[in-house]
C-alpha cells in the first residue's frame, strides 16, 4: 500500500518504535534476503553515494528510506571496507531534516580534502505547494559518525534555463581546483548535465552546460559521473525517457556511458562516441565510481530501477547494491571485472569438466543459492583437425541455475550469431514482466566460433554475470523458491567442451542486525 506524503517524509524520530519492530519482523521472515550483497537492514535502498577511498579504507554510502519500501525521506547509510568484500556497518552517515534538505538528503559524491572526507549532495526540499527546490549541499566527516553540514548550500539555485530537476553532483580534483558535474533537465524538457568549478569546495562558479552531441536524449540525466581512464574521458549517466530500440534500452530507465577525448580543464566540450549501456540485464542503475587503493577505477551500482515494484516490497525491504567492479578500457569500450578482493569470499573450489553433445549435465557438489561460478564453453568443430575450412556446429549452449521443480533461470549462447541471452521467465516470483523477461547482448562478428567464458555471481535473490573478460555484464534480481538450488549445463543442436569451477561464497562479511542506535531513535509509545 502506497504511503501518503506525510507518512513518507518523516524522520526516524517521528516513527513509533512499533513501526520499526514490525519492519524488522517482516525482514527477518523474508526468504529472499541476500547472502553477500549490501542490502538495507529495513526499508528501501537505492543509489550508491559518496564512494571514496579515504584514510586507507573504502567508504560507501547509499540512499536509505528506513520506514518502508516506497521512496520517501532519504538518509545516507554508511559502510566501510578494506577489501571491497567485507563491509563494516558504520550506521547513518548523513541525515536530512534541515532547512536545505527538509525532504531528503539526495544523491551525491565524496572527495578527500585536507585529511577530511567531504560529501557534496543534493538537498531536497518542497514548499507548501509541493514544488521542489533543490540545493547542492556540503558536509564534512572524519569517516566516523554523522557528517557535519556546512551551511548555507554551496550552490543555492538552479541556473537559468533549467528546471527543478537538478541533482546528483559528482565532484573531482582538476589541478588545483575542483569541478563537479550535475544532472539536469532543460526548460524544453530534455536531459543534460552542467559543470561547476571551485577553488575550495565551498565557492562554486557555473561553467555552463557539458557540450555533447546528444541535444535531445531523454528528458532527464540522473547520476552523472565523469572520470578519466586509460587516456580516455568517460561520462556515466542515467538518461530517462529513451524509447526501446530492438534489444537496446529495454528497461524503464537506462544507465550507460559516453567515451571520448578527455575534457579540457578550461572547457565544456566533450568529444565522444555513441552511448553504450553499462549493463545488459534487468536491474542496474545509478552507478558511481571512485579511485581505488592502487589507482584503479572501481564502480558500484544500484541493483534496481526506479518506479518499479519488487517482490520484497511486502517483506519490509527493497533492493541491494551490485558487487564492486574494476573498470578498464579496451578497443573503445569499458571493461568491467569483479573487484579482486571478492575472491576472499570463496570457499572450497569444486572443479568440473565435460563434453556435452545434445544433452544436459549436472555435476556433484555444484549447486546452491549463494555462490560464484566460472566456466568456459568451447564449441567443437565438425572435423577433428581444425583448419580454416572447418565450420562450427550452430548449437546453443549454456546453463540453467536456481533450478527446481517449476523454476529455472537460463543463460544461453547461440554460437551461430554470437547472441547471449538471459531468460528469467521461470525464475520464480514475477518482476517487471511488462518490460519483458529476456535480455540479450551480441558479441562482435570476429568472435563467432570462439570459446566463451562466463563468471557468474548468484546470491539468494540476484545474479551478476560477467561475459568474457568483462566485455559485457548482466545484472538481475531473481526471486526463486529456496529449494531451487540446482545447476545444469546444456548443449542443444551441437557439441561443446565445458570446463569450470564452483565456489560457495561466505555470507558473514556484512552485518545483518539493525544497530540499536537506529532503533532507539524511534519514539516510544506513551
Amino acid at each position: 500500500m502506497k504511503m501518503t506524503k506525510e507518512q513518507k517524509y518523516r524522520l526516524l524520530e517521528e516513527a513509533a518504535i512499533e513501526e520499526i519492530q514490525q519492519l524488522e519482523s517482516l525482514v527477518h521472515q523474508s526468504r529472499w534476503r541476500q547472502g553477500y550483497h549490501i542490502q538495507p537492514h529495513i526499508g528501501l535502498l537505492n543509489d550508491p553515494n559518496g564512494f571514496t577511498f579515504y584514510n586507507g579504507k573504502y567508504h560507501l554510502f547509499y540512499q536509505w528510506f528506513p520506514l518502508g519500501t516506497d521512496h520517501g525521506m532519504k538518509y545516507w547509510y554508511h559502510l566501510v571496507s578494506s577489501d571491497l568484500a567485507h563491509w563494516e556497518d558504520a550506521g547513518i552517515g548523513l541525515e536530512p531534516g534541515g532547512t536545505y534538505d527538509s525532504h531528503g538528503a539526495y544523491s551525491g559524491s565524496g572527495i578527500e580534502k585536507d585529511g577530511k572526507l567531504y560529501l557534496m549532495y543534493t538537498g531536497n526540499t518542497r514548499d507548501e505547494q509541493w514544488i521542489r527546490h533543490p540545493y547542492q549541499c556540503l558536509a564534512v566527516t572524519d569517516g566516523e559518525g554523522l557528517a557535519q553540514k556546512i551551511e548555507p548550500p554551496v550552490i543555492e539555485s538552479v541556473p537559468t534555463g533549467y528546471t527543478e530537476h537538478f541533482r546528483d553532483p559528482k565532484v573531482w580534483k582538476d589541478g588545483t581546483d575542483y569541478r563537479c558535474v550535475i544532472g539536469a533537465q532543460r526548460e524544453n524538457l530534455t536531459g543534460t548535465a552542467v559543470l561547476y568549478r571551485s577553488p575550495d569546495l565551498v565557492n562554486w562558479t557555473f561553467e555552463g552546460e557539458l557540450q555533447t552531441s546528444l541535444p535531445s536524449f531523454g528528458y532527464m540525466w540522473e547520476c552523472p559521473d565523469y572520470f578519466e581512464l586509460d587516456d580516455a574521458g568517460i561520462l556515466l549517466f542515467c538518461p530517462q525517457g529513451l524509447a526501446p530500440e530492438n534489444e537496446k534500452f529495454r528497461n524503464i530507465y537506462q544507465s550507460g556511458y559516453l567515451l571520448g577525448e578527455p575534457l579540457a580543464s578550461d572547457g565544456q566540450y566533450f568529444s565522444h562516441g555513441e552511448f553504450i549501456e553499462l549493463d545488459y540485464g534487468f536491474d542496474f542503475y545509478a552507478p558511481q565510481t571512485t579511485l581505488g587503493a592502487d589507482g584503479e577505477r572501481i564502480l558500484v551500482g544500484w541493483m534496481g530501477v526506479p518506479d518499479l515494484e519488487y517482490p520484497t516490497d511486502s517483506h519490509g525491504w527493497a533492493h541491494c547494491l551490485t558487487l564492486p567492479r574494476e573498470l578498464s578500457v579496451h578497443q573503445g569500450k569499458l571493461i568491467q571485472r569483479p573487484a579482486a578482493g571478492l575472491k576472499s569470499l570463496r570457499g572450497k573450489k569444486v572443479p568440473f569438466a565435460a563434453q556435452l553433445i545434445n544433452q544436459h549435465r549436472s555435476f556433484q557438489g555444484v549447486e546452491g543459492t549463494s555462490y560464484e561460478l566460472e566456466f568456459s564453453i568451447c564449441p567443437i568443430a565438425e572435423n577433428s583437425a581444425i583448419d580454416e575450412t572447418d565450420t562450427f556446429e550452430e548449437g546453443v549452449f549454456g546453463i540453467e541455475f536456481r533450478t527446481g521443480d517449476m523454476e529455472r533461470t537460463v543463460l544461453f549462447y547461440d554460437a551461430s550469431n554470437g547472441l547471449i541471452t538471459l531468460d528469467r521467465s521461470q525464475s520464480g516470483a514475477a518482476c517487471s514482466t511488462e518490460f519483458g523477461t529476456t535480455r540479450s547482448y551480441t558479441r562482435n562478428p570476429d568472435q563467432l566460433g570462439q570459446s566463451i567464458t562466463f563468471r557468474i555471481f548468484v546470491d539468494t535473490s540476484s545474479v551478476e554475470i560477467f561475459v568474457g573478460d568483462g566485455e559485457a555484464t548482466f545484472t538481475a534480481r531473481l526471486f526463486p523458491d529456496s529449494a531451487s538450488t540446482g545447476i545444469s549445463f546444456f548443449a542443444i543442436g551441437g557439441s561443446a567442451d565445458f570446463e569450470g569451477a564452483f565456489w560457495q561464497l561466505d555470507s558473514d562479511g556484512i552485518s545483518r542486525e539493525l544497530p540499536a542506535e537506529i532503533r532507539q531513535r524511534a519514539k516510544k509509545t506513551e
